[in-house]
């Protein structure tokens, strides 16, 4: 925690050591966009506000002045001075302490090491994405102050900081503190002075603010009579039609707290069983904590404009970049947080909300395929998540679902596309799981499907593992993997008009993969004639009731799978290289070749030889007796 001491009523704090490192980034930042302070010294504000709108449900009392919450942005050009106040929740003591001197969001070392590596002008973007935008009051002023007065309470409290590492907090005189809420005083830099200038403030309020859901005034000098930017009328009452698309972007970077556009806005109000309204966006960007397990959606949920909980679950895990708000008034206002979750009424909206948004994904998809091949890049391995775990829409998912394959180049492809483009005689979606597509590209089990132009596709986000070897199918094509159990090519003609009869290994190579089988017997199931190699010597498969190697790699990294079962060894009879060991008589020759081409067969998989000194050995050997015959 801070380290206190106390002189004369004013405590001296140090700021924990990842806002000092913060704040010595904002201090000497070189963002060009700077303004992008006042956008969340507003946020802040209004959130006061809508915390002060949900308490006041159960305590009354707490806006028993009768003052509607609103926020005011007070210029004084002569002491270059901004300030803004709002009579929100307001802030106690400790309170201060805890929201003003600690980083109480997770993702701070991501911000740090984001915030440093960016450059000139990506700033404004990371701020938002990271939660931290209080302290971007110190990309413009030397000193900053906050006096706050919690509502209902008797004591306000004034918290000062130079961003310098340490910052005081005292009793404010009640007389200078707001009735009720949060004013911020910002000490303006010299070249910072602009911010003085009403037309200034106000366009950047009117272009990133103007939507908040709490009105917005100005008052250019002190004393003067503040004027109305905003009404803080809901956007997402408003009909679509008097909705503009600067109105939805400047809406979305609000409730997002992101600083890119959007690249999908869904706006609809559902009436029937349930009315509810919601408006939500599929963001221009990834969020920086996509990925992140314990990740929860970031979709407000409002009671007839009563600002609830942003906590609420409004979609599955699978939409959790979705961002935006449902605004019912089907639930209670006093409803709990709690009892939030077990409601049927929430459990009927996320249903039909999912539904929409997943209906507005398949409309962008057919209207233009570019946005939404951009959406899939950002996006599509957290949507894939649904194949495994969402049995509902797995089919309405899939159709959605695009990769890469041996046919896609640097582009996508659906599987609608695929069923398509299948080949006569061909039953199946065939599929090739790893974690570096360069890499899929040059398995050797890719061999017997190219030579037929049989599409395979190139799964390569790590729950592709998973969802793929329990999707039943799709459009009546099962999924198969091409490196589990045997190949069923047979039926499918080479392209190149030759034989399709599986090749018939000579009495020498049979008597070689017999011999490798029993020298192999501790590391694979099995050595047997491939039907899926054209050039290569060797490969690995999984058995046939075993998993996919992939996913028993995923499985074993993650501690999940002590034992892995051993693979099968495929040898290709038709290789020069196969077939000139099977001539051989040293058995010790045989036996190194046996255990190398094992050893290749799990380099080609991306695996390491099973005993680096033997492996070396034994192509030491083989270097020397071919150098020894020349």
């Amino acid at each position: 925690m801070t380290e206190t001491t106390l002189e004369k009523d004013t405590e001296q704090h140090r700021f924990e050591a990842d806002v000092s490192r913060l704040l010595h980034m904002m201090v000497h930042s070189v963002y060009s966009d700077k303004q992008v302070f006042l956008r969340e010294l507003i946020s802040n504000a209004a959130d006061a506000c809508e915390k002060l709108r949900y308490e006041a449900i159960s305590d009354p009392g707490l806006m028993s002045d009768g003052e509607a919450p609103q926020i005011l942005i007070s210029l004084d050009e002569e002491q270059r001075r901004l300030v803004v106040e709002d009579n929100g929740i307001g802030m106690s003591h400790d309170e201060l302490i805890e929201a003003l001197g600690t980083i109480a969001r997770s993702g701070t070392k991501a911000f740090m090491e984001r915030i440093e590596a960016a450059k000139s002008g990506e700033g404004a973007e990371l701020i938002g994405q990271f939660g931290v935008g209080f302290y971007s009051a110190f990309m413009v002023a030397d000193k900053v102050d906050v006096i706050s007065r919690k509502a209902a309470g008797n004591d306000a409290w004034q918290w000062s900081s130079d961003g310098k590492g340490s910052f005081s907090v005292q009793p404010a005189e009640l007389g200078d503190a707001p009735a009720r809420g949060t004013r911020v005083i910002l000490h303006l830099m010299e070249d910072a002075k602009n911010f003085t200038s009403k037309w200034t403030v106000e366009r950047i309020i009117r272009e990133q603010s103007g939507h908040v859901p709490v009105p917005i005034r100005i008052a250019e000098k002190p004393g003067e009579e503040p004027t109305s930017i905003s009404d803080g009328s809901a956007l997402w009452t408003k009909p679509k039609g008097d909705i503009s698309e600067a109105d939805y972007t400047d809406f979305y970077r609000g409730v997002s707290g992101q600083y890119d556009d959007p690249d999908l806005t869904v706006h609809f109000r559902a009436e029937g069983r349930n009315e509810y309204t919601a408006l939500a966006f599929v963001p221009g960007s990834q969020p920086f904590d996509l990925s992140d397990p314990d990740r929860k959606g970031r979709m407000k949920l409002y009671v007839r404009r009563v600002f609830i909980t942003d906590d609420a679950e409004l979609l599955p895990r699978y939409l959790r970049f979705m961002r935006g708000i449902v605004d019912t008034s089907d639930l209670p206002l006093n409803i709990s947080r709690e009892m939030i979750q077990d409601s049927p009424i929430l459990a009927s909206i996320r249903k039909g909300l999912t539904g929409r948004i997943l209906t507005a994904l398949e409309k962008l998809a057919e209207s233009d395929a570019e946005k939404f091949a951009k959406i899939w890049e950002h996006f599509g391995s957290v949507i894939k998540e649904g194949l495994y775990d969402d049995f509902e829409r797995r089919g309405q998912l899939l159709g959605l679902t695009r990769v890469r394959s041996t046919v896609s180049g640097e582009g996508l492809r659906s599987l609608a596309d695929y069923v398509k483009d299948m080949k006569d005689g061909q039953k199946a979606i065939y599929y090739l799981t790893g974690a570096n597509l360069e890499q899929l590209k040059a398995s050797p089990q890719l061999e017997g499907y190219r030579a037929r132009g049989v599409e395979v596709l190139f799964l390569t986000d790590a729950v592709d593992s998973f969802w793929a070897p329990n999707a039943p199918e799709f459009d009546g094509k099962p999924f198969r993997s091409i490196t589990q159990g045997a190949a069923d090519l047979d039926e499918i003609a080479k392209a190149d008009g030759t034989s399709n009869e599986p090749s018939e290994a000579s009495a020498d190579v049979q008597t070689f993969i017999a011999f490798a089988k029993e020298k192999l017997a501790e590391e694979v199931a099995d050595v047997r004639v491939s039907s899926r190699l054209t050039d290569s010597a060797a490969c690995l498969v999984a058995s046939d009731q075993a998993l996919d190697r992939q996913l028993e790699r995923i499985l074993q990294g993650a501690g999940r799978l002590q034992t892995a079962e051993k693979p099968v060894l495929e040898i290709n009879p038709n290789s020069e290289l196969i077939q000139s060991l099977a001539g051989q008589g040293d058995e010790a020759l045989r036996s190194d070749a046996a255990w190398l081409l094992l050893d290749e067969a799990r380099i080609l998989d991306g695996d390491k030889p099973s005993n680096p000194r033997l492996f070396a050995e034994r192509l030491s050997r083989l270097f020397e007796r071919a150098l020894k015959e020349h």
